[in-house]
C-alpha cells in the first residue's frame, strides 16, 4: 500500500478526508504550499509535501510513493486547463489506483462550471478516476457567508427562491476517504451526493434563527450585485467570486435542488441534515 496524495489538505473538505484517512491508518502526504497549517492541524501524522498545481517541478515529489489522489480544484483556479500538466503527470507516473476528484452536482452535463471539463480530461486520458459530485457545502454558511450572519443576522446570496440539496463537507471527506482506503469497485464511477431534503435560504433562516436564539433573515439579491458585493465591498477574490456567482446562477435555474440517496448507499448511513451541522456549529456566526 503505498501513500494517499491529499491535494487541499487544510481545506473545508480535504481536512475531512485526511481525518477519516488517518482513523483508517493511512498514509497521507498532504498537499499544499503552507507546512505551518499543515502542521498546525494535523501535526506529524501526515507528511507534508510543497504542491502548487502552477508549478509542474512540485509534481515529481507529490507524486512519489503515491498510488491513491484526492484531487481538488483550488476555489480561485476558474481555469480548467491549468489542472491539465498535473493530470498529465498523474497519468506519466502510472500505478495510481484512483483519482477521486471533487467535482460538482450536475456537472457531467454542464459545461459552464470548470469541473466539466476536468472530468472530461481525465475520462481522455484514461485515469481510474472516481468523480465526487456534491452539491452545495453547508459549510459556505459558516464560512465565506459567515460574516454577514454574524454581524448583521442575514443570509446575502443571489439564490432566489431556489432549492439546495446542502451537503456538510465532513460527509464529503467521509465518503471519499471511505472510498480511497477501499477503492476496488469505485474506478470509473461518479456519486451525486447531497444531504438529506433540499431546502431554500429561507428555510436555512429559520433553521439558523431557531439554532442560535436570535433573528436570522435571509435577503435576496441579484447575482451582478452579489458580484459587486463580494469583489469591491468584501474584497473577495475576483475569480473565486466570478465562479462562486456562476454556482448561484445554476441554482437559480433549479440545478442545486435534487436529492439523491448515493451517500446512504456508499457509506450504510444517512447524510447530516442542516439542523445538525448549525447545532455542531454554533461558534461560527
Amino acid at each position: 500500500m503505498g501513500n494517499i496524495l491529499v491535494t487541499g489538505a487544510t481545506g473545508n473538505v480535504g481536512k475531512y478526508v485526511t481525518e477519516y484517512l488517518l482513523e483508517a491508518g493511512e498514509a497521507v502526504k498532504a498537499a499544499g504550499t503552507n507546512k505551518e497549517k499543515v502542521t498546525k492541524l494535523f501535526g506529524t501524522a501526515v507528511q507534508y509535501c510543497e504542491f502548487d498545481f502552477k508549478r509542474p517541478e512540485t509534481f515529481a515529489g507529490a507524486l512519489k510513493g503515491t498510488d491513491r489522489i484526492f484531487l481538488m480544484r483550488p476555489p480561485q483556479m476558474g481555469d480548467p486547463e491549468a489542472l491539465y500538466p498535473f493530470l498529465d503527470a498523474v497519468k506519466e507516473k502510472g500505478n495510481i489506483r484512483l483519482v477521486v476528484f471533487l467535482s460538482l452536482l450536475g456537472a457531467e452535463k454542464n459545461p459552464m462550471p470548470p469541473h466539466h471539463k476536468i472530468e472530461k480530461y481525465m475520462m481522455r486520458t484514461g485515469l481510474p478516476y472516481c468523480f465526487m459530485r456534491p452539491g452545495f457545502f453547508m459549510q459556505n454558511l459558516s464560512g465565506v457567508h459567515a460574516f454577514e450572519i454574524k454581524y448583521f443576522n442575514r443570509i446575502v446570496v443571489p439564490a432566489a427562491k431556489s432549492l439546495t440539496g446542502f451537503i456538510d463537507a465532513r460527509d464529503i471527506g467521509d465518503i471519499s476517504g471511505m472510498i480511497l482506503s477501499g477503492p476496488e469497485g469505485h474506478e470509473r464511477k461518479a456519486y451525486a451526493i447531497t444531504g438529506p431534503e433540499a431546502i431554500d435560504y429561507y428555510e436555512a433562516a429559520r433553521i439558523l434563527s431557531e439554532e442560535l436564539g436570535r433573528k436570522i433573515t435571509y435577503s435576496e439579491v441579484s447575482p451582478g450585485k452579489a458580484l459587486y458585493y463580494w469583489t469591491h465591498i468584501r474584497g473577495l477574490d475576483e475569480e473565486y467570486s466570478k465562479v462562486m456567482n456562476m454556482l448561484y446562477r445554476l441554482t437559480r435555474m433549479g440545478m442545486a435542488k435534487t436529492v439523491t440517496d448515493d451517500f446512504e448507499k456508499v457509506t450504510g448511513r444517512k447524510a447530516r441534515s442542516f439542523q445538525a451541522f448549525v447545532r455542531e456549529n454554533r461558534e461560527s456566526w
